[in-house]
């Protein structure tokens, strides 16, 4: 039989066996360093980190066309997106979430209403942009080696097609001495279109110097009313097939280059078609003529559009309002948290009222 000396010491040992495992289960449950984290992608970041992005934060379409599936989340959580990831701790989320809720119900009167879900979204969308202001520094630098506070589309040329792997001192002797560079057509066409954005970007009078505030327009139109209708512009031509300049419901819904026949690509191909139809009906066509102008998509992409921003609003709400009451209670956006931050909270009714 065991000594009563052996059980306590076993106890003992048994007693800080779990809570070594329990502060090693805390360790992994704490938030990350977002700031570290950035630092490091920073650090290995590749072309990207001199190419316009594809994707922007806080505007509601993509730079190829595509609808930005992320953008509910992006106007109400900002720059906190990122720590709700959807194998974060659902009750660490719930309580986030809480907080969030109190910060948009400006009056305290525990429901969010239309306006001060606009007034929200716009103080989120405009942390997206400091962001970018922020980014767009740190990159600047990178193509900036001379530090004179200007780059010439040369020096960005070079520094872009080393990123593509050509060998840098080469390229820019060849350029220095006006030699034919060797270049494939793929790289090519992605250099002329950048070109045509980097002209764009110079703002009057043009010397295709581009100072580090140009060339955040370059990076992120969504800075600058003109960028923003070179891009615009630039959807419209290669959605529009008649060239009329505008875009009719069957032009935008169209599918994309490249579909696949196959029974789950046909199923992403009629979620493409019924989200893109919707979006048109219901919100960038404002007079509702069946016909998107250029005006009617620069509205709907201007992330500072306070009247886009309230309609925004308008349409968060009714997405979650389960008692017509026009306002979003905290039940009713815990139980809705996938569509408002990505990350589905089980249990939310069984903990939303001892939690706050």
């Amino acid at each position: 039989m065991m000594s009563r000396q052996a059980f306590l010491c076993g106890l003992g040992s048994l007693y800080l066996s779990l809570l070594f495992v329990f502060l090693l289960m805390d360790v992994y449950a704490r938030p990350a360093n977002n700031s570290l984290l950035k630092e490091k992608a920073a650090e290995g970041k590749d072309e990207n980190e001199i190419v316009p992005p594809d994707h922007l934060n806080g505007v509601k379409m993509e730079m190829d066309g595509h609808l930005n599936k992320e953008f509910h989340q992006e106007v109400f959580l900002g720059k906190e997106m990122e720590e709700f990831e959807e194998d974060s701790e659902p009750r660490r989320n719930r309580k986030k979430l809480m907080v969030i809720f109190s910060k948009v119900d400006r009056n305290n009167d525990k429901k969010i209403s239309a306006k001060e879900m606009q007034h929200w979204i716009m103080e989120k969308t405009d942390e997206h942009f400091q962001e970018a202001v922020e980014e767009n520094k740190m990159h600047f630098r990178a193509v900036d080696p001379d530090g004179d506070g200007h780059v010439s589309w040369d020096e960005y040329k070079i520094k872009f097609l080393a990123s593509k792997g050509f060998n840098e001192k080469e390229i820019a002797e060849k350029i220095k001495n006006n030699e034919e560079l060797k270049i494939d057509e793929e790289t090519q066409e992605v250099l002329d279109n950048l070109r045509d954005r980097w002209y764009q970007a110079d703002n009057p009078p043009p010397d295709l110097l581009l100072t580090q505030e140009e060339f955040l327009s370059f990076l992120h139109p969504e800075h600058s009313r003109g960028m923003l209708h070179f891009m615009v512009r630039e959807i419209i031509r290669d959605l529009d097939q008649d060239g009329d300049k505008k875009l009719t419901l069957a032009e935008f819904i169209s599918l994309p280059v490249g579909t696949v026949g196959n029974p789950q690509g046909q199923d992403t191909d009629d979620e493409w078609v019924r989200d893109r139809r919707r979006e048109f009906q219901e919100v960038i066509d404002a007079n509702h003529d069946g016909i998107v102008t250029m005006d009617e998509l620069q509205e709907y992409m201007d992330p500072m559009n306070e009247h886009n921003a309230l309609n925004e609003a308008r349409q968060m709400i009714a997405v979650a309002d389960e008692n017509q009451n026009h306002h979003l209670e905290l039940e009713e956006i815990l139980k809705y948290s996938e569509y408002f931050t990505g990350s589905k909270l089980m249990d939310y009714a069984r903990n939303v009222h001892e939690e706050f």
